[in-house]
């Protein structure tokens, strides 16, 4: 009892002025365009007053107030990034947060890259798309969702898992070597992302055919928290040199898909600013992802399996409640 006290006044303690605590989350769904290819779908979560019931997402299930109104305004915007092979949904525990401490949060279901359609997957193109994908997401939100006047523009972050935490940061102007990435792989082809790249379908030829791209970047990403970075081994001092914007950077001691040493440690290292840093003990790397259901674990039983002896609903109490002060303090109101 007296922790659970503790936990809810470092919340009250933890708001910033001018970012009222809501108890609810409203949510709805919505669709980006994306030029020439379909349209982004799109899970948003925001504060609101109006009365919650229980709603399916996915195979998982949220109280949410299903259309409800919006409360407050001038509010904050999250958008959230899935890993390879994911969905808008991975993370809709973290989004539920956010919404209830006055944060409007967007999540998008990348195109190529989800559950349904991987063909972009491990591929060059993937990370060309996915930052596009998170331009295009904001544009809806600030010009054509129904709140849309209700959002701060100058207040804008970023959450990403995995794949999602290395669309983060090229979105935050950070520029992978891809001939660095072919040489990697090339020296450990055991590695797991290695050995994803050369079994994707037609994957060698589109990796060894393509110069440097034009990196998509989004200057209106002033904050990102990112979790279990893949593709860190691309990255260079200089390739993230233009990443000033205030960094949240999440380890898994257990990461067995994205180990450290290749990912995480080295992007830790060469970011010009040093990383809000989280190592967390006997943690996977899908982990991270909301905690799993009985029908989640029956057709994913590879994204629900934890260590033994670590709590992932428990982690996440607290994972969500440290994203909410970063971004609090980060997004703060002038």
């Amino acid at each position: 009892m007296l922790r659970a006290i503790f936990a809810a006044v470092l919340l009250v303690l933890a708001a910033a002025p001018g970012m009222p605590c809501f108890a609810g989350a409203g949510f709805q769904y919505g669709s980006a365009p994306d030029g020439d290819d379909p349209p982004l779908p799109l899970a948003i979560w925001y504060p609101s007053e109006a009365p919650a019931s229980p709603q399916a997402l996915g195979l998982f299930s949220q109280d949410v107030a299903f259309y409800g109104a919006v409360s407050g305004k001038v509010l904050p915007l999250i958008v959230i990034s899935h890993d390879t092979g994911g969905s808008a949904a991975g993370h809709y525990d973290t989004a539920l947060a956010l919404a209830g401490a006055g944060f409007v949060v967007v999540a998008m279901t990348h195109t190529g890259d989800n559950y349904k359609d991987q063909k972009n997957a491990f591929t060059p193109r993937d990370f060309i798309d996915r930052p596009r994908h998170v331009g295009r997401a904001i544009d809806f939100m600030l010009k054509t969702w129904s709140g849309h006047d209700l959002i701060d523009p100058t207040r804008i972050g970023m959450f990403g898992h995995s794949a999602g935490a290395t669309t983060a940061l090229i979105a935050l102007g950070g520029e992978p070597d891809l001939a660095l990435a072919i040489k990697f792989c090339k020296d450990h082809p055991e590695l797991w992302s290695c050995l994803q790249a050369k079994q994707a379908a037609g994957a060698s030829a589109a990796w060894s055919g393509t110069a440097s791209p034009h990196w998509p970047h989004d200057p209106r990403i002033k904050a990102a928290a990112i979790a279990a970075p893949a593709f860190g081994y691309a990255f260079t001092k200089e390739g993230l040199a233009a990443v000033t914007a205030p960094v949240q950077l999440w380890r898994a001691a257990n990461d067995e898909i994205t180990p450290n040493q290749w990912s995480a440690d080295i992007i830790k290292d060469a970011l010009p600013k040093p990383p809000d840093d989280h190592l967390v003990p006997q943690a996977g790397h899908f982990d991270f992802l909301a905690p799993c259901n009985d029908a989640l674990a029956k057709v994913a039983p590879e994204i629900c399996t934890s260590a033994d002896g670590f709590d992932r609903a428990a982690f996440h109490r607290d994972f969500n409640t440290a994203l909410i002060e970063f971004f609090k303090a980060r997004l703060a109101p002038p």
